[in-house]
């Protein structure tokens, strides 16, 4: 069984087990789980798939929390204008939520 979901504009295919990578979000202290809603495509055991338009009415994936706040790999971006001596450097590292998909409904 898997399903795709969307979060944050991109697209995941998840099934359960599966451990992914999402961007950070304001989530309560307490929080131990996460409720996808946004579910585009979901497939059974049988092999029988529903596709949204756009979305799977009643569909949703569980997911629960294994690390918070992690970090992605550094990007550099560079800048500059040539015959100008204008040159800017610029780094960043995207902040991400790790989660383990636990069910998916629908």
């Amino acid at each position: 069984m898997y399903a795709v979901i969307e979060d944050s504009g991109q697209q995941y295919r998840v099934s359960e087990g599966d451990v992914i990578n999402v961007d950070l979000r304001d989530l309560a202290e307490d929080a131990e789980q996460i409720e996808f809603e946004r579910v585009l495509l979901v497939s059974d055991e049988e092999g029988e798939v529903s596709i949204g338009t756009p979305l799977v009415s009643g569909a949703k994936v569980v997911a629960e929390i294994v690390a918070d706040r992690l970090k992605g790999p550094k990007l550099h971006i560079y800048r500059w204008r040539r015959r100008k001596d204008s040159r800017t450097k610029i780094g960043h590292r995207q902040k991400y939520i790790q989660v383990r998909v636990t069910k998916i409904e629908g």
